[in-house]
């Protein structure tokens, strides 16, 4: 693993002018009502790249209000297929900026410039979504009492969404939620994390020019235990869309008591990944070393249980290490970099403190283990890709979410054991099988309780594709069809015809 970065220079962003960022309310930049700005900074160098605005109640009262008077406003007089056509155009323009969005999050939060932000692009989300609006319909129903009734359904908008995304994938985190948000005919309130809110700034950028009217999507920067609060427990939004960990997803279920807001929450994770000894091991290594190391390990997703089989247990640890010691970590901006950085310091504290405390259960680091803080490496918060063995299923590094680079390797014996341990966390959220019986595929997918569980591959997501947890990962879905019901009512309508 190369500890030395030779970062490229690369032309400033030009959304980054040197002034603070502003909050986007109503189609307009404007400062916070209090004044107050605070510091987003780069992982790799902890330098300070802008000052952003710091929202509070205030600025959220004048979002939700913007949002609600072009809900019930110009919004509303688009029909499907004006919503399709401006969907569909600020997906182009998405596309367009795609270089920029690149940049910003890698100064931002730390993803690998050579990578962009991980799954599908995400302009194709918007493209997926913007494929619905013609196609939301209620139906003719019959019903058992009178002929002279006639009766059928329609769906409509639940109305304002307030939508709190993380840090670890800023922009296609945003659109996940604004998809189907602009597909039904609703409008919504961005609260990005604070830790990586420029990306979402410039997407409110682009919503002007795809012609979609003021007011329909905001952005409120700032912090959760303000800003973020107030969206959440706000009188007049219809709902919640969140992703984040499962403690502020159980603090954001209290603040929806007061107007019973529909929620949807895709929370924390500590997925396992089942290699049985049939596999291809070496397509393994690859498949669930990224499972857990890429982005930093920084995925809800993560696959950072990683049972294997017994008689390859020994060889599958060996090869891991070596991968891991060979991913290289720099400078997000170095075209050569594998492995970013951590998004923040407080988040490089937990990180590392995780990393201790593995030690002291008894854990031994095989590759990584500690931070980085050779040359340049020094002024950036950098880990580096850990494997742990020795460890075991009662271990706080093997039931609490790390949310950086750190996996977990344990040797089991029968599938009846594993599927078992699998399934022995609060957790629900995804899954891996590495085997090449088809069987042995079936019988986990059907046995492990998550949400998504992939066979000899991991972590691919697409927009047509439900994606969601079980258990303490969460309630509802984001991505795909299903989603759409979240954002729609249901109404009967009854009609006397005699």
């Amino acid at each position: 693993m190369s500890s030395e970065t030779t970062a490229t220079e690369r032309p400033w962003p030009a959304f980054l002018d040197g002034k603070p960022k502003q909050l986007f309310i109503d189609g307009e930049w404007r400062s916070a009502q209090s004044g107050k700005t605070f510091d987003s900074d780069n992982p790799s160098t902890g330098e300070v790249i802008v000052q952003m605005a710091e929202g509070d109640s205030a600025d959220v009262d004048l979002a939700v209000t913007a949002a609600r008077t072009a809900f019930e406003g110009p919004w509303s007089r688009f029909t499907p297929a004006q919503r399709q056509r401006v969907m569909l155009k600020l997906a182009d323009l998405i596309d367009e900026h795609m270089p920029e969005f690149a940049l910003l999050d890698s100064l931002d939060m730390g993803v690998p410039i050579s990578l962009g932000d991980f799954g599908s692009p995400p302009a194709d989300t918007l493209r997926y979504y913007a494929g619905w609006p013609t196609k939301i319909h209620g139906e003719t129903t019959p019903n058992s009492l009178s002929n002279s009734l006639f009766t059928y359904t329609v769906k409509e908008p639940v109305g304002v969404v307030g939508s709190i995304v993380p840090w670890n994938g800023p922009l296609i985190s945003a659109l996940w939620k604004m998809g189907p948000a602009l597909a039904t005919g609703c409008t919504m309130v961005l609260k990005p994390a604070e830790e990586a809110g420029l990306s979402p700034l410039l997407l409110a950028d682009l919503v002007q020019a795809a012609g979609i009217p003021p007011g329909v999507f905001n952005v409120i920067t700032g912090f959760g235990e303000t800003a973020g609060a107030a969206l959440s427990g706000h009188p007049d939004v219809d709902k919640i869309a969140f992703t984040g960990s499962t403690a502020t997803g159980q603090m954001i279920m209290r603040a929806a008591v007061g107007n019973l807001k529909r929620l949807t929450l895709e929370l924390g994770g500590k997925s396992p990944d089942v290699i049985f000894a049939d596999a291809d091991i070496d397509a393994a290594v690859v498949g669930a070393g990224m499972g857990v190391f890429g982005n930093t390990g920084q995925m809800c997703i993560a696959g950072s249980r990683v049972f294997v089989e017994r008689p390859v247990y020994e060889e599958f640890l060996s090869k891991l290490s070596t991968f891991a010691d060979s991913l290289r970590v720099g400078n997000s901006l170095d075209p050569q970099t594998q492995i970013g950085p951590i998004v923040s310091r407080g988040q490089l504290d937990r990180v590392t403190g995780y990393l201790d405390i593995g030690r002291s259960e008894g854990a031994r680091p095989t590759a990584g283990g500690a931070r980085l803080v050779e040359g340049e490496l020094a002024h950036g918060y950098f880990v580096p890709p850990t494997v742990f063995a020795d460890a075991r299923d009662d271990m706080r590094i093997t039931q609490e979410e790390i949310f950086g680079p750190v996996a977990c390797v344990m040797p089991f014996d029968t599938i009846d054991e594993v599927i078992e341990r699998a399934n022995r966390t609060p957790f629900g959220l995804g899954a891996g099988v590495w085997t090449r019986d088809v069987g042995k595929v079936h019988r986990m997918a059907r046995s492990i309780r998550a949400g998504t569980v992939w066979a000899n591959t991991y972590g691919v997501v697409d927009p047509a594709l439900p994606f969601g947890g079980m258990k303490m990962s969460g309630w509802g879905n984001d991505l795909g069809m299903h989603s759409l019901d979240d954002y729609l009512y249901v109404k009967a309508v009854w009609i006397g015809t005699e």
